[in-house]
C-alpha cells in the first residue's frame, strides 16, 4: 500500500456524534505533575489512547469523535504542562521519558492490560516511543501525520524548506528575532520563551504558535488561528514544543525511533498521511515505511497535516472502524 487516497471511491466517513466524558480525574505524579485524563464511550469497550500532538498540544473535544463510543472506551489525557494537567507550561520533569511513565500509570490506574495508541503528528512521535519501551502493551496503532524528531525534520520547519511555501508567514514568525537570531531560529525562540521577560515571553509564544496554525491545513482556517495565538494555550504551546525540539525529544540518539523499530513490528498498525503535509512532509512517513515493511501506509491526496481535514477525518475514522 502506499497509493494516493485508495479509498477515492468509497464513501466519505464522517466523525462520530458529540460525546462527553462519564468520567474525568486527575493522576499526581511523584515529581509535581497533575496528569488530567478522561474517560468517553463504552465503559468496557476496545481501550484506546488518544495522544495528542505538539508538544503541548493538548486534547480537544473533536479528539473524542474519531472513534465509536458504543464500541471503544476512549481514554483521553493532557501531556505534562498543557490543556488542564497542572503546572501549566512547566518544563521541570517535562521529557518523552517522564510521558511514557505518565501513559503507563495511567494505563495501570485504570486497569487497562493493552490498549490501541491512535496519534498524530507528536502524537505519533510518542506514540513510537511507548510501544517500542512497552510493545506488550499495545495491541494496535493508527498514526496519523508521522513525526520522526529527527533533525533534519526540524530544520525543515523552522530553518529552509517550508518557508519556501509559506514565505510570508515565516517572515511574520521571524520578525520578532533580530537578525542575529535569525541564525538558529529554535534556539533563539527557546532562550526567549524561557526568560523573565514576560511581554517578550507571550511575542515570541503568539509568533511561533501563529507558525503552525498557518501551515497545518490546505486551506487557512482564522478560528485555528486565533485559538493558537490564545496567550495560555501559545504559552504552553510554543515553550514546551520548543523544549523538546532543542533536545531532540531527549531520545538521546539520532533517529532512536527507526533504530528501534524492530521492537514494534509485530503491532498491527496503519499510518494517515497528508500528501500535501508540509508540517512533517510526507518522507517521514516513507521512511518509517521502509524500515517497517508490514505497516499498512495511506497517502491521503489534497490532505495537509490537520487531522480536521475532511479526507484525514474519512481515513482515520475508517482505521479505527477496521480495528474496532
Amino acid at each position: 500500500m502506499g497509493q494516493d487516497d485508495k479509498s477515492q471511491q468509497i464513501d466519505a466517513l464522517p466523525l462520530f456524534p458529540v460525546i462527553e466524558p462519564y468520567a474525568t480525574g486527575y493522576l499526581e505524579t511523584a515529581d509535581g505533575h497533575r496528569i488530567y485524563y478522561e474517560e468517553c464511550g463504552r465503559r468496557d469497550g476496545t481501550p484506546v489512547l488518544i495522544v495528542h500532538g505538539g508538544p503541548g498540544g493538548g486534547c480537544s473535544p473533536l479528539m473524542r469523535r474519531y472513534h465509536d463510543p458504543s464500541r471503544y472506551r476512549i481514554v483521553l489525557f493532557d501531556q505534562r504542562g498543557c490543556g488542564r494537567s497542572k503546572p501549566h507550561a512547566a518544563l521541570e520533569n517535562n521529557t518523552t521519558w517522564h510521558l511514557i511513565d505518565d501513559m503507563e500509570l495511567l494505563r495501570r490506574t485504570l486497569g487497562i492490560e493493552n490498549w490501541q495508541l491512535f496519534g498524530g503528528s507528536w502524537g505519533s512521535t510518542l506514540s513510537l516511543a511507548y510501544a517500542i519501551s512497552h510493545p506488550e502493551r499495545v495491541r494496535n496503532m493508527i498514526l496519523r501525520g508521522i513525526f520522526l524528531m529527527r533533525q533534519s525534520e526540524i530544520n525543515w520547519f523552522y530553518r529552509d524548506g517550508c518557508n519556501w511555501l509559506f514565505p510570508d508567514a515565516f517572515a511574520t514568525l521571524v520578525s520578532v528575532l533580530s537578525d542575529d537570531e535569525r541564525s538558529d531560529i529554535v534556539s533563539s525562540f527557546y532562550k526567549r520563551l524561557t526568560g523573565t521577560d514576560r511581554a517578550a515571553q507571550v511575542e515570541a509564544a503568539k509568533a511561533w504558535s501563529r507558525w503552525e496554525a498557518t501551515t497545518l491545513s490546505l486551506r487557512s482556517d482564522p478560528g485555528r488561528a486565533r485559538a493558537f495565538t490564545s496567550e495560555s494555550y501559545a504559552v504552553a504551546f510554543a515553550r514546551i514544543e520548543s523544549h523538546y525540539f532543542v533536545n531532540l525529544g531527549f531520545f538521546g540518539e539520532p533517529n532512536y525511533l527507526l533504530a528501534h523499530v524492530d521492537r514494534i513490528r509485530h503491532i498491527p498498525a496503519r499510518i494517515v498521511h497528508g500528501r500535501f503535509d508540509v508540517v512533517t512532509p510526507v518522507r517521514n512517513a516513507w521512511d518509517l515505511k521502509q524500515a517497517w515493511p508490514e505497516v499498512d501506509l495511506n497517502i491521503v491526496a489534497g490532505s495537509g497535516h490537520a487531522m480536521s481535514e475532511p479526507r484525514i477525518v474519512s481515513e482515520l475514522v475508517r482505521a479505527t472502524r477496521a480495528f474496532a
